[in-house]
């Protein structure tokens, strides 16, 4: 049996199509996560989301051209259990919104490290309320030290985990560069 050949991006499409996020709906509506269009794709061709929004782009197949989609909607109703997000570099940079949270600087995340609120080598773990976002001038400066030893270093606002409120606003962000979203995101502009 031959292989059937792989889809490719319509020559529109700016070839990165496939890794655009896509908001993932319960099936009341609900916005529960983002994705990837690729694995939005999965979902519906395996018939366990359907495409609510698309976003302009395709993917062709030799038989067939399919939409990808912006917003997805799962068929079934999934419980959500109290959602927590794994603690790692990423979603720390995800919570700060990508800024140093002593200075305030905005950076792309190769230019930003983490630092331990209270340095591990003075007891500190890596928590979710211990580790913040913070560009390298910022970690140099602080070092080893706690806050109350710096008089010229401030905290932006206090660390915290993720939470569904978190989660959330993550998805309004990321939704600002697509309108589509708006309607499934009960925020205005």
């Amino acid at each position: 049996m031959p292989l059937a050949p792989l889809p490719v991006l319509h020559q529109e499409s700016d070839g990165h199509a496939l890794h655009a996020p896509v908001l993932v709906l319960n099936a009341s509506y609900e916005p529960i996560n983002v994705c990837a269009a690729r694995r939005a794709i999965v979902l519906v061709l395996k018939g366990v989301a359907m495409t609510e929004e698309e976003n302009g782009h395709f993917l062709h197949a030799a038989r067939f051209a399919l939409r990808l989609p912006s917003v997805i909607r799962l068929l079934e109703y999934r419980r959500i259990p109290h959602q927590t997000r794994a603690l790692s570099r990423t979603n720390i940079l995800l919570r700060d919104r990508n800024t140093c949270q002593y200075c305030g600087v905005v950076l792309n995340s190769g230019e930003l490290t983490l630092d331990h609120v209270q340095p591990r080598s003075r007891g500190g773990l890596s928590t979710w309320e211990n580790l913040v976002a913070c560009c390298h001038n910022c970690n140099r400066r602080k070092g080893n030290h706690l806050l109350n030893e710096l008089t010229e270093m401030k905290l932006l606002r206090e660390p915290r985990p993720f939470s569904l409120h978190t989660s959330r606003h993550i998805m309004r962000m990321i939704g600002h560069s697509d309108p589509k979203w708006r309607r499934y995101l009960y925020y205005e502009s």
